[in-house]
């Protein structure tokens, strides 16, 4: 179909004006992290790397990173396992509710992280559960799980059944077809969803402000307690740009395993 050159301009003006509109505000942040003054102030008059050592050296920041790291890869394995047997539950199975038991499982990524956070620490609370890495996991994985789910039900319905019943036909029992059929199948889905699961959890501070223990920080808990001390802010901004080139990291490669298919179904609020 030929489509008049003022509509491609249209068109690609457009797509020019939202990636501005999203990414202007990143760019920045990025900027400001190699601004030469102690202050966030815009145009910077010179650059450096001041701050990014600074920030390497930052045990408050380094800290934080190793509980972002623990927490995410903590989360990721537990949306890995309960995601993952969920998924097949569903997809293999008829039974009653199936239907309300997918929303129920999808649900939490939908729900403003102010009432999972508050819900949560509301059922730690009363369970006697003391607040700390355990926690922070998870409340993670609470969201977590739905990245993984949505992304292995995904496969699982392109798959095709007649491999299974091929595998049966050969004589494979329900153990070795999985092994040998299913799981290869479906690998590339499972990794993208735990690089998606990690990046979630690794970027999340609104659940995390609600189930963590004092003096138990992840970083972007550190970026937000930091962010209003002056002399912190040029720091601040570097941890910051660190952090988004690590979510984009897991975020890209899951979108090449997966060929642009996230199966990331809402955004947290």
């Amino acid at each position: 179909m030929n489509v008049g050159r003022g509509v491609r301009w249209f068109f690609r003006s457009t797509s020019a004006l939202v990636l501005l509109f999203l990414y202007a505000p990143l760019f920045v942040v990025v900027v400001l992290s190699f601004n030469d003054s102690a202050s966030l102030a815009w145009p910077p008059k010179s650059f450096t790397v001041h701050w990014w050592t600074k920030a390497f050296h930052n045990q408050g920041a380094r800290d934080a990173l190793v509980v972002s790291l623990k927490t995410a890869a903590g989360a990721t394995l537990v949306a890995l396992l309960l995601g993952t047997m969920a998924a097949l539950a569903v997809h293999r199975f008829r039974f009653f509710g199936r239907d309300t038991v997918s929303l129920l499982i999808v649900l939490p990524i939908a729900l403003p992280g102010i009432v999972t956070g508050i819900a949560l620490n509301a059922a730690f609370r009363q369970v006697g559960v003391e607040f700390g890495l355990i926690t922070l996991i998870i409340a993670h994985a609470t969201f977590c799980i739905v990245v993984m789910y949505n992304n292995v039900l995904a496969r699982l319905r392109r798959m095709s059944p007649n491999l299974e019943e091929a595998s049966a036909d050969l004589g494979g029992d329900a153990f070795q077809t999985f092994a040998m059929v299913t799981f290869p199948l479906m690998r590339s889905a499972l990794l993208a969803g735990g690089l998606l699961a990690f990046g979630l959890s690794f970027d999340e501070i609104v659940v995390t402000t609600f189930t963590s223990s004092p003096g138990l920080e992840t970083l972007p808990l550190w970026i937000f307690h930091n962010l209003s001390r002056g002399e912190q802010q040029p720091i601040v901004a570097a941890v910051a740009t660190a952090v988004m080139l690590l979510s984009i990291v897991p975020v890209w490669l899951a979108q090449r395993l997966t060929g642009g298919s996230s199966g990331l179904s809402g955004a947290r609020d």
